[in-house]
């Protein structure tokens, strides 16, 4: 079944240079076509709204500090059990758990600056995009 997911790389990923080897491994998988693509510097309340559902919890405010810290990049990708799949390729949040050959398994370093965001439901992934692509729902 062809799903649509919201993919973030965050600024730890722009910064460190690891755009085009994360969209690279998004584009070589099969069946799946990036869709929108853009660079941007996520405000205050865009990220308060994508995480409200963490707001009262310890890493709430660091998180929307980190997000705010520099550009990020959002995607749209559309494919064969996407949401799965990215979820997948992007690995756990803790990078010491996460496999060698997922994003973070090869490149995380820390929990709280984890490279990538995908979402993590179709529920989700339908919310997310009308958050940072609303003219394309």
């Amino acid at each position: 079944m062809s799903q649509r997911t919201l993919v973030l790389l965050k600024p730890d990923a722009v910064r460190r240079g690891l755009i085009g080897e994360i969209v690279g491994r998004i584009e070589k998988k099969a069946g799946w076509t990036i869709t929108a693509l853009e660079l941007r510097t996520l405000d205050r309340a865009t990220l308060e709204t994508h995480y409200a559902e963490h707001k009262g919890r310890p890493f709430y405010e660091p998180l929307l500090e980190f997000m705010t810290s520099g550009p990020s990049v959002a995607l749209t990708v559309e494919g064969e059990r996407v949401i799965e799949g990215l979820r997948t390729l992007s690995g756990p949040t803790d990078p010491i758990t996460a496999t060698p050959g997922s994003i973070r398994g090869d490149f995380g370093t820390i929990v709280r600056e984890n490279l990538i965001h995908a979402s993590d439901s179709e529920e989700s992934a339908e919310r997310e995009l009308k958050i940072f692509f609303p003219g394309r729902s």
